[in-house]
């Protein structure tokens, strides 16, 4: 029995058995009014306990804020009806209560013990995953305390004239490739620049945390997760809602001015010790600040532009203002919704939507048009990867072998976290589809049929080879990361060289040239060198071949010694000339000569059995 019942003569009567009162599920926050909105109505936000951020009405915002567990649906009542300026009766809070609130995960069900709810959460396709908490939130607001003085005015002033100086020096004076070079040239520097790359992402959320603490808002922690398939850092800062949208900006733009702070502490530390790797961080500190103000996924550009039209989630427009174009009951929804927004916000929302969805579907489908080269690709540099990686270890090399293991998970992450969001689209569409086909058969025959042609056509294009070919094998731009694998030019083919499978002027694909063919060709150097052939292996013997059939390649050892090994035939070339029973002194061979391979040499030097004999002049 509350006052406002004695007051009201709103007793319960005798028998009448009493309801338990209302109570708001575990963990949740009311935030208040979300300033700055680009909704035609007010819109509040309350956030619940599992980090779900619910929008509410004017209506249930009041009705959620008079919930206590104290107070009976009459008592609530009361209280709404004085604030909202309106009668509403304990009838219509109990229907607000069990049809609208529960639902959101707001408040508790009636009857249950506890106060945890399991409520539906929003299937975000680009959220990040596997929260894990790093900084709790007495940590955060101690670090936000202490480095909110950073945002001051004058300081970001000073902050941004300083970079803007450090950038005109280091790219158009000292050159910001050079350290990039001398770090890709030492294994131990790859590990202290990504060492410094972790420290840069880290400093990047204080400066999210210190932004929310200097605008009047309360910064929650600091975790990791896994954005896509990519290890990601993230700031709780959902109590921004409640501030102005200034405040909401300088706190979306807190990280990228955080690393710009950072790369002027590099730049300083370059300056004192002379390390150039400080600068190659810097470099690589100006391409994290680009991703992040991509406003495609859930980055900081993404909220950026959210904030500047006044939307939380601008992915959750994507459906009605499609739906708005479409004529019939959905379409006039649709607009209905899309009506709810001032239009200042609707030309930002709408304009991104028609940008960012052709753009991802053109994305989507360029890759699956590409897919058999993107899989040779990667198949073949990972297998090259791990091996060399694997032989760096067994060797003991295991500073070269971790940073082998660095550029394995480099090649592993974008290709996870394609089959991942690949999975993720297509059980969406399935969905959707399966949805929005029930009880109307004929329609999802004919749907059936579309995607089954056009799987169809897009493997016959796959295995006609009418898609472009996997490119051919380079050297690695970065040797130091791909631990084993050549590092050799394929030296191009010369120019009166046939290709291969094609005839020419000196016989057919594939077969060698006699250096006796050739004007000017030297079958051996002094000091035991010879002249590259045309297979890129530096061999100085004469052919392995007839002119009838393809010549054997010579195998490269990935040195520069120009001394090949073997050939694929088990034969090794050699320019020692066969042995003479009236040893004289020693002649080379003249350019109209051919030499052929010593009959004496090694049990390996001997051809195989059934290989035509060497061509001889």
């Amino acid at each position: 029995m509350t006052y406002e019942q004695v007051t009201t003569g709103s007793l319960p009567a005798v028998g009448e058995p009493v309801r338990p009162a209302p109570r708001l599920s575990a963990g949740l926050r009311l935030h208040g009014e979300y300033q700055g909105s680009g909704f035609t109505e007010p819109k509040y936000i309350a956030r619940r306990g599992d980090g779900q951020v619910v929008q509410l009405s004017r209506l249930l915002y009041l009705v959620a804020s008079s919930v206590d567990g104290i107070r009976d649906v009459d008592t609530i009542a009361h209280r709404v009806s004085a604030r909202y300026g309106r009668e509403v009766s304990g009838e219509n809070i109990r229907y607000l209560l069990e049809n609208k609130l529960q639902p959101l995960g707001v408040t508790v069900p009636e009857g249950q013990e506890d106060d945890e709810v399991d409520a539906p959460r929003s299937d975000l396709l680009l959220a990040l995953k596997g929260h894990r908490v790093v900084f709790d939130e007495r940590r955060t607001a101690r670090i936000a305390r202490a480095l909110a003085w950073l945002h001051r005015p004058a300081v970001v002033a000073a902050v941004l004239l300083t970079a803007l100086a450090m950038d005109v020096w280091l790219f158009g004076y000292f050159g910001a490739i050079e350290p990039v070079l001398e770090v890709l040239d030492q294994p131990v520097l790859i590990l202290i620049v990504f060492v410094l790359t972790v420290a840069s992402l880290v400093f990047h959320e204080f400066g999210h945390a210190s932004a929310c603490r200097y605008g009047g808002a309360r910064p929650g922690c600091i975790g990791c997760g896994l954005f896509l398939i990519w290890p990601s850092m993230y700031t709780d800062v959902t109590d921004v809602y409640r501030i102005s949208r200034a405040g909401r900006l300088r706190t979306d733009l807190g990280g990228v001015y955080f690393n710009v702070v950072f790369m002027l502490a590099l730049a300083g530390a370059y300056f004192a010790t002379g390390a150039q790797f400080f600068l190659a961080a810097v470099y690589l500190g100006h391409f994290e600040i680009l991703e992040q103000l991509m406003p495609a996924v859930r980055l900081d550009g993404y909220y950026i532009l959210g904030d500047l039209a006044g939307v939380p989630d601008l992915y959750g427009k994507i459906k009605p203002i499609l739906l708005s174009l479409v004529p019939g009951a959905k379409g006039r929804a649709a607009r209905t919704e899309v009506a709810g927004l001032k239009r200042s916000a609707r030309t930002i929302v709408a304009g991104w939507v028609l940008t960012m969805v052709p753009l991802i579907a053109g994305e989507l489908g360029y890759a699956l048009w590409n897919l058999p080269r993107i899989l040779t690709t990667t198949v073949r540099s990972l297998t090259e990867q791990l091996i060399g990686t694997a032989a760096a270890f067994a060797h003991g090399q295991i500073v070269a072998g971790l940073v082998g293991v660095i550029g394995s998970v480099m090649l592993l992450c974008p290709m996870a976290g394609v089959g991942y969001l690949s999975v993720k689209i297509g059980g969406r569409l399935l969905r959707a589809a399966n949805r929005s086909t029930a009880g109307r058969p004929r329609l999802r025959l004919a749907l059936c049929v579309l995607a089954l042609a056009g799987l169809g056509g897009l493997s016959y294009a796959w295995v006609s080879g009418m898609t472009p070919k996997p490119l051919p094998k380079q050297p690695p731009i970065a040797p130091i990361l791909q631990p084993g694998v050549s590092t050799e030019e394929p030296s191009p083919r010369d120019v009166s060289t046939p290709a291969p499978g094609r005839h020419g002027r000196y016989g057919t694909g594939g077969a060698s040239v006699s250096p006796s063919a050739v004007p000017g060709a030297s079958a051996s150097a002094p000091g035991g060198g010879s002249s590259p052939g045309p297979s890129g292996s530096a061999s100085a013997s004469a052919p392995q071949s007839s002119a009838s059939g393809p010549a054997a390649p010579a195998v490269s050892t990935g040195s520069k010694s120009h001394q090949p090994e073997s050939s694929s035939g088990g034969a090794t070339a050699t320019t020692t000339p066969p042995a003479s029973p009236d040893p004289g002194p020693p002649t080379s061979p003249t350019p109209s000569e051919s030499v052929p391979a010593s009959p004496t040499g090694s049990p390996t030097s001997a051809p195989p059995a059934g290989s035509p004999a060497p061509a001889s002049s």
